[in-house]
């Protein structure tokens, strides 16, 4: 399974961007698919998740309002769309999908490798 990041770039207060997260490989079921960042020196924290069946999504309270997260199944693709960007969303943004490669597995935590999004003043 390998999840690949792209749309993350410099910007200033105010903007908006949006990141994409393509997953790839076996698949037998997702559970979840949401979005981390980390800002330097801080731990990393959960901006976004949704459920793959829709049927619960949650935002942290600091990007409730401006950030909305999405998916296109037949994509493959998740997507985070980020809004009236502050300073303070600068971070390095990562995807995560918690997934089943078949039904005799577990399910495992995916990652990338991340992506940088600087919010300048």
């Amino acid at each position: 399974v390998e999840l690949v990041e792209s749309g993350g770039g410099l910007v200033q207060a105010g903007d908006s961007l949006r990141l994409t997260c393509k997953v790839s490989g076996t698949i037998f079921r997702i559970n979840t698919m949401a979005w981390y960042r980390q800002a330097p020196g801080k731990q990393r924290e959960l901006v976004a998740r949704v459920q793959f069946d829709d049927s619960d999504t949650a935002y942290s309270d600091s990007v409730k309002g401006r950030f909305t997260i999405f998916k296109d199944i037949a994509k493959n693709t998740m997507y985070l769309q980020m809004n009236s960007l502050k300073p303070e969303d600068t971070g390095v943004y990562y995807c995560n999908e918690n997934l089943r490669t078949d039904s005799f597995t577990s399910s495992y935590n995916y990652w990338n490798q991340g992506t940088q999004v600087t919010v300048s003043s």
